[in-house]
C-alpha cells in the first residue's frame, strides 16, 4: 500500500509544483508590470507636481535655477532637472555628484507654462535600481509563498492519500486473508463514502464466509465422523485405483493404519483376490454390483456383503469407485444355528413320533390281543410320550427365558438350602446308579437371586453330572463365598467331555454322547437353559473337563446385582 501512496503523491506533486510555479511566474511577472506602471505614473504625478509649484513661483533665473532643483529634489526624492523651452539644461538637482547611467534612470517630463507660453520643462528622474529592489522582494515573497505552499499542500496530499489509501490497504490485507482462508479478518469501516462502503462490503462478505466455512466444516465433520464410526468398512479408490480414503472400520477389516495404504494401488494392498476382482469389475463394467465374499485371515473365515459402486460425473466420467463392506459372518452363524435348531427339532421331535406311530400300529395290528406285548408296547409309547413332553416343556422354556420381557424375581436366597433340597430330589436317582453325591459348604452363602431359577439351574447340572457318571462314581455339589460373589460348583467323575468340544456345550441340542443323553432321557437344551439362566442373574459360568476323568461346571454369583 505504501507503492499505491507514494504513486499517488508522485503523480499529484508535479502537477500541483507545474501549476504553483505557472502562477507564481504569472504572478512575479504581473506584479513586475504593475510595479512599473506604478512607478512611471508616480513620476509623471511627481513631474506635474514640481512644474506646478515653479508655475506658481514663476520661473527662476539661471542663478536661482539650481537651488528651485535641489529643494524640489529633497522634497520629491528624486532627481530633478530643469530645461529651457530649447532644451538646454539649467540647473540639475544631483549637480556635483557622479551622475549614472542614464539606462539606470527612469524620468518623467512635465512642461512650465507662464500664460499660454512654454518656457520650459522640468524633469523628474528616479533610480530604476528600487524598481528592481521591490521586483526583488515580490519575487523573494512569491518564492516563499511557493515552498511553503509546495510544503503544505505536500502535507495535504499526504494526509488525504493516507484517508484514501488507508482503508484500501485494510480492505487489501482483508482480502488477501480471505484468499487464504481466514474468514476471521475484519476491515475498518471508515465513513459512509465508497472507501467505507468497500469495507463494509469486504466485512459482510467474510461474514458470510465464515457462516459458510462454519457449517461445510460441521458438515464435514459429521461426515467424517459417519464415516469413520459406520459399521461397514468403507474404501474409496480414484480413477487410477489409488485408494484415497478408508475409514476405521477398514482399518479394523483389514487390520491396516491409513497412512500405509493412502496413495496405493488397490491391487497391491487388499490381500483378498476375490475382492480385487469385485473391484476390478466395477472399473470395467463401470456399474453397481454386489456379492458376498469369504475371507479368510489369521486362521479365521469371515463373511462380507460387499457393495460397489462408480463414483461418475455430470458428463458420466468415471473419477473412481467406492467399496462398502458390511461383515455378515454374525447373521451367517444364526442362519446356520437356526437351519441346525430346525433340524435338530425336526430330528428330535421325529424320533418319538415315530416310535410312537410304529408301536401304535403294531398294537393296532394284532399285538393288542397279546397281553405281554400290548403292555411292552404301551410303556414304550408312554415313555415317548413323556420325552416328547419333555421336548416341548424344555423349548417353551427356552423360549420364554430368551424373550425380551423375561425377568427374575429377586430375592435374598441361601444357596445352601437349594443345594439340600436339590440333593433330596436327586438322592434316589444318584443311589440307582450307586453314585455317591455329596455336599460341601463354606462360608455365606446368601446372595440376591431368582430361588426357583437357581434351583433349575442346579437341578440340570446336578441330573447332568448323575446321567454322566458311570455306577460307583462321586458327584459333589460345592458352595463357596468368596468377597464378593459365591461359587457354586458341580463335580462328578464321569466320561468327561474331549477339549475340543467344550466350546460347544452351551449351544442347543448338543451332545456329548448323544447315544447316551437319549437312553437318560435328556433333550440337549438342559445346558442352553443354564446358561441363559445364569447370564439373567449377571452370573458367569465355565466348565473344566478331562475325556474320562469328569467335568466341573462352575457357575460365580454375584451376592448383590449391579
Amino acid at each position: 500500500m505504501n507503492k499505491l501512496r507514494n504513486r499517488l503523491i508522485w503523480a499529484l506533486m508535479p502537477v500541483i509544483v507545474v501549476v504553483l510555479l505557472a502562477l507564481g511566474l504569472l504572478l512575479g511577472y504581473w506584479l513586475n508590470d504593475r510595479y512599473t506602471e506604478l512607478l512611471s505614473e508616480r513620476i509623471e504625478q511627481e513631474a506635474t507636481l514640481a512644474a506646478h509649484m515653479i508655475t506658481e513661483v514663476g520661473f527662476p533665473t539661471a542663478a536661482d535655477a539650481g537651488e528651485v532643483a535641489r529643494e524640489l529634489g529633497e522634497v520629491l526624492s528624486a532627481r530633478v532637472r530643469l530645461f529651457t523651452a530649447d532644451d538646454d539644461v539649467i540647473a540639475d538637482s544631483w549637480e556635483g555628484e557622479q551622475p549614472p547611467l542614464e539606462a539606470e534612470m527612469r524620468y518623467g517630463v512635465s512642461s512650465i507654462y507662464e500664460g499660454e507660453q512654454r518656457v520650459g520643462y522640468v524633469q523628474v528622474g528616479v533610480l530604476s535600481s528600487s524598481l528592481s529592489a521591490l521586483n526583488q522582494a515580490g519575487w523573494w515573497a512569491i518564492g516563499g509563498s511557493f515552498f511553503f505552499a509546495i510544503v503544505i499542500m505536500t502535507m495535504l496530499i499526504i494526509k488525504i492519500t493516507r484517508q484514501m489509501v488507508q482503508p484500501i490497504e485494510y480492505a487489501t490485507k482483508a482480502a488477501i486473508r480471505l484468499a487464504e482462508g481466514d474468514y476471521k479478518i475484519r476491515t475498518y469501516e471508515v465513513g459512509n463514502h465508497e472507501l467505507g462502503l468497500l469495507g463494509r462490503s469486504i466485512n459482510v462478505l467474510a461474514y458470510n464466509l465464515q457462516q459458510l466455512s462454519r457449517r461445510h466444516q460441521a458438515q464435514q465433520e459429521q461426515m467424517a465422523t459417519l464415516i469413520d464410526h459406520m459399521g461397514s468398512a468403507l474404501l474409496f479408490m480414484d480413477v487410477r485405483g489409488d485408494i484415497v480414503m478408508l475409514n476405521q472400520t477398514a482399518e479394523h477389516v483389514f487390520d491396516v493404519r491409513s497412512s500405509d495404504w493412502l496413495g496405493q494401488p488397490y491391487h497391491k494392498v487388499v490381500d483378498s483376490e476375490s475382492l480385487v476382482q469385485f473391484i476390478q469389475s466395477i472399473y470395467s463394467n463401470e456399474e453397481k454390483s454386489r456379492e458376498q465374499i469369504e475371507w479368510t485371515k489369521h486362521f479365521y473365515t469371515r463373511t462380507y456383503d460387499v457393495y460397489g459402486a462408480p463414483v461418475l460425473t455430470k458428463s458420466a466420467r468415471l473419477r473412481g469407485v467406492t467399496i462398502v463392506l458390511h461383515d455378515v459372518t454374525e447373521q451367517k452363524k444364526l442362519e446356520q444355528v437356526r437351519k441346525d435348531f430346525v433340524a435338530n427339532v425336526s430330528h428330535e421331535l421325529k424320533t418319538p413320533v415315530t416310535s410312537i406311530k410304529g408301536f401304535a400300529e403294531t398294537l393296532l395290528d394284532g399285538a393288542l390281543q397279546e397281553a405281554q406285548l400290548a403292555e411292552q408296547f404301551t410303556e414304550i409309547i408312554w415313555k415317548e410320550s413323556d420325552r416328547l413332553q419333555t421336548l416341548i416343556a424344555d423349548l417353551l422354556e427356552l423360549s420364554h427365558i430368551e424373550h425380551a420381557h423375561f425377568a427374575l424375581k429377586l430375592t435374598p436366597v441361601v444357596l445352601a438350602d437349594i443345594v439340600d433340597e436339590v440333593k433330596t430330589l436327586l438322592l434316589a436317582k444318584a443311589e440307582e446308579k450307586d453314585i455317591h453325591l455329596s455336599v460341601v459348604t463354606d462360608g455365606d452363602t446368601t446372595i440376591e437371586a431368582d430361588p426357583q431359577r437357581v434351583k433349575q439351574i442346579l437341578l440340570n447340572l446336578t441330573s447332568n453330572a448323575i446321567a454322566y457318571t458311570q455306577p460307583g462314581g462321586q458327584v459333589t455339589m460345592t458352595i463357596q463365598e468368596k468377597e464378593d460373589h459365591v461359587l457354586l460348583q458341580v463335580a462328578d467323575t464321569g466320561i468327561g467331555i474331549a477339549a475340543e468340544n467344550l466350546a460347544r456345550v452351551f449351544e442347543r441340542f448338543y451332545r456329548v454322547d448323544r447315544d447316551r443323553s437319549r437312553h437318560s432321557g435328556g433333550t440337549g437344551l438342559g445346558l442352553a437353559i443354564v446358561k441363559h439362566l445364569a447370564e439373567a442373574h449377571q452370573a458367569k459360568i465355565a466348565v473344566e473337563s478331562m475325556l474320562g476323568k469328569g467335568s466341573t461346571f462352575t457357575v460365580t454369583f454375584l451376592k448383590k446385582h449391579r
